[in-house]
């Protein structure tokens, strides 16, 4: 079930510092969302508002609402735990458990809530979550190797896995091809493709040709100056951010003339 995503003046902070200003946006579900814009505007910031991993930082809070199908996330009786079992996240670099099986891996967050399987479920999670990472073929005979053996581009792929087998509602990627060449690159944005079939994801990237390849809606964010927050410029189709866009910084950022 993937959900929408409602931003309402969403304002996040570091202590005193407001890192990211009043975001309004709605991101649909079964699409890709993409975050751009210039180093330390706040995009990974507000990428992990989406499931409360921002505060997990020391002092760090958001103020303003982020409802998903309507229900505000960070309502006073939301179990955080259970939003980020919704939303999965996979990070800049592959971070499978160096000590895991590529198997253990996968099921590692069935494990981490104690949830109990059969061996024959466990298998067919397993399959399953491998199927959708479109790893599955590469792997299936070595499972009970380590995750950490795998490439770069693979060891990725397994994230994803990991990300979608507690069946989340949404997918966050925080420049998840930063890391890899250009074959890995280009699998892991097949990937994406697919994924948004069943999922709402957002991605986090600086590759301009990747924003413009594979997202349906392209969120541009801007910085003023150092130690000022990071804010929405403009919110799109893609298309017309790439092609037609309202605002001349935005123009100026997605043409290379900053950034």
């Amino acid at each position: 079930m993937s959900k929408r995503i409602e931003l309402k003046s969403l304002d996040v902070y570091y202590k005193a510092f407001l890192a990211v200003q009043d975001v309004s946006m709605v991101i649909e579900p079964k699409a890709i969302t993409a975050f751009i814009g210039p180093s330390g505007c706040g995009k990974s910031t507000l990428i992990r508002t989406l499931n409360r991993m921002h505060e997990v930082i020391p002092g760090a809070r958001v103020e303003g609402q982020l409802l998903m199908d309507g229900e505000d996330v960070y309502g006073p009786d939301v179990d955080p735990v259970r939003v980020r079992r919704q939303v999965g996240m996979v990070f800049q670099r592959p971070n499978p458990f160096p000590t895991m099986s590529i198997k253990d891996n996968v099921l590692s967050g069935y494990k981490l809530n104690n949830s109990r399987m059969s061996k024959a479920e466990a298998e067919e999670i397993t399959e399953k979550a491998l199927v959708g990472a479109n790893l599955w073929n590469e792997v299936k005979d070595r499972l009970e190797k380590p995750g950490s053996g795998l490439s770069g581009g693979q060891q990725q792929r397994l994230c994803i896995a990991r990300a979608i087998a507690v069946e989340p509602d949404v997918i966050l990627m925080d420049e998840p091809t930063s890391a890899l060449d250009p074959i890995s690159t280009a699998a892991i944005e097949d990937l994406a493709v697919e994924l948004k079939e069943h999922f709402t994801v957002v991605i986090v990237t600086h590759n301009m040709q990747q924003a413009s390849r594979i997202s349906d809606m392209t969120a541009f964010f801007n910085i003023a100056g150092s130690g000022l927050p990071g804010k929405l410029i403009e919110y799109d189709k893609t298309e017309k951010v790439f092609s037609n866009p309202t605002e001349q910084q935005t123009e100026d950022y997605v043409s290379g003339r900053f950034g």
